[in-house]
Parts: structure tokens; sequence; C-alpha cells
């Protein structure tokens, strides 16, 4: 009986297009579209995804135990929650998230909050831990 290999994933240089992506619905409330991850892309150790938040909306407050995350925010504006720490973020901000430490963001502009979201290592929902109780 033959046996059957294992699909690898390309890790030479790697081109992939954001409106090659489809958004989905991250466990946070965001909108997603992951760029790069290394489960789907030629990348080995971190993800970049754009996240997406709408006006007025937060995130729900979450934590990572092992991901360090990177925002860059790109369009809108909105307050950022670190820890116990709230300030104003908008575009050309970029915020350090350590692992472990809870965070979350709200849209305050007009349109979407629209920013990347890089992680190391790469990001995987269990890893994610929502800390903020769901809404009845």
């Amino acid at each position: 009986m033959a046996r059957r290999r294992k699909p690898t994933i390309d890790r030479s240089a790697y081109l992939n297009h954001r409106s090659e992506t489809p958004a989905i619905s991250a466990p946070d409330g965001s909108r997603v579209r992951e760029l790069m991850h290394p489960a789907r892309h030629g990348i080995e150790r971190l993800s970049i995804a754009e996240a997406e938040v709408e006006p007025g909306r937060p995130t729900r407050l979450h934590r990572h135990a092992k991901a360090e995350e990177v925002y860059h925010i790109l369009d809108g504006a909105g307050v950022m929650q670190l820890g116990e720490d709230r300030f104003v973020v908008v575009p050309g901000d970029i915020i350090r998230i350590a692992p472990g430490l809870s965070h979350c963001i709200e849209a305050r502009s007009e349109g979407p909050l629209r920013f990347l979201c890089i992680c190391q290592p790469a990001y995987c929902d269990e890893d994610t831990e929502l800390v903020d109780l769901p809404e009845n």
C-alpha cells in the first residue's frame, strides 16, 4: 500500500494580495483578513492580519498567553485599553502588546478603525482567552 505524502507549504518568497483574502469574524468581534499565516502562506514564525472594527464598537477584552502582538493603526481613530491604561490611537501609531496583557480597542471615528495585527508566535484561537463576559 502506498503511503500518502503530506502536503507541504511553499516557504520560498511569497506574494499574497489583500483582495484574495476573505474577511472572517474573529473571536474578539473584529473582522480579520489573515494576510500571512504559517498554516497557509510562506511564512514560518509569525502572522500578519488586517483587522477592522466598526464605528462605535469595541473588540472584546482578551489576552494571549504566548503571543506578543503589535498593532499598527492604518485608518480611523480609537481608544486602546492595554491592561489598566487607556489611550487614543490614530493612523501611524504602533502599539506593542505583551503576552498575557489584557487588551481591547474601540473605534471612535466616523469610519471603521483598521489596523495591522502582527503576532509572534503566529496567531491561534487556542492562545486567545476572552476575559470579559459575553453580552446576554
